[in-house]
């Protein structure tokens, strides 16, 4: 049975006017922002796993602090080294004098977590966009299909035909603006989830190299592990200069 009406969601949203057209455009940008940033992240979180596995292996794998420091100064580890050796030769300079006001292993560990929730910080750039598309986007297209059927029901009104398949049409039209935007705010869902959960991963990397430097630079040494694979560095308290952390 023919009811003489085709989809056709272009002319819908023309036919909606400039709220129509709006929405549309908004929803189109916030799936590429959404999609930009869930490839850009991904590729990040993919590029910053494997620095972090290659710079703690040379840096526990050298011979002395001197030279682990020495690589390269690209990676939030290398980053996270150079302050935590900064702040130790800054106190071995200026606090000796001072020591019943802090102590070492304190105020290295307060340069250590400054650097930590800033590199924190840095992983997390870029979520609050994935947050929000996923949130509001649901609502932009409930928004336009609103604004449609009310458009889609006063053309029915003043043609007089309001018979069932003169109104399934455009109010199923309408219903695309509420698709679109459950097709942006699904895959931005996902992603940020996954996301976080990917920098709770590199958080935990960091913070745990952290806590191995920490004990390095307070105590000269490295703690053993109870399984007997202790690593290889074992570097005494001299060697710690500033004049050897690259600039």
């Amino acid at each position: 049975m023919q009811n003489g009406y085709e989809f056709n969601s272009m002319e819908f949203i023309t036919a909606g006017g400039p709220i129509s057209i709006a929405v549309a455009v908004i929803l189109l940008v916030m799936s590429v922002a959404s999609w930009y940033l869930i490839v850009a992240k991904s590729i990040q979180a993919w590029h910053m796993r494997a620095a972090f596995r290659a710079y703690a292996q040379n840096f526990w794998s050298s011979p002395n602090l001197a030279a682990a420091v020495k690589q390269d100064k690209r990676t939030a580890l290398a980053h996270l080294a150079e302050q935590a050796i900064v702040a130790a030769e800054h106190y071995k300079l200026y606090a000796t004098k001072n020591t019943e006001k802090i102590a070492q292993d304190e105020f290295v560990a307060r340069a250590m977590n400054r650097t930590i929730a800033e590199e924190n910080a840095k992983l997390e750039s870029g979520l609050t966009v994935l947050a929000s598309v996923g949130s509001v986007s649901p609502f932009v297209g409930l928004f336009g299909t609103v604004w449609g059927i009310y458009h889609a029901l006063a053309s029915i009104s003043q043609s007089g035909q309001a018979t069932l398949d003169k109104v399934a049409g455009p109010v199923g039209e309408a219903l695309i603006m509420t698709a679109l935007g459950l097709a942006v705010a699904i895959p931005a869902v996902l992603a940020y989830n996954a996301l976080v959960r990917s920098n709770r991963v590199l958080s935990g990397e960091l913070e745990r190299f952290g806590y191995e430097l920490h004990t390095l630079l307070t105590t000269g040494a490295v703690m053993q592990p109870k399984n007997g694979e202790a690593k290889s560095l074992v570097t005494a308290k001299d060697h710690m200069h500033v004049v050897e952390v690259p600039a």
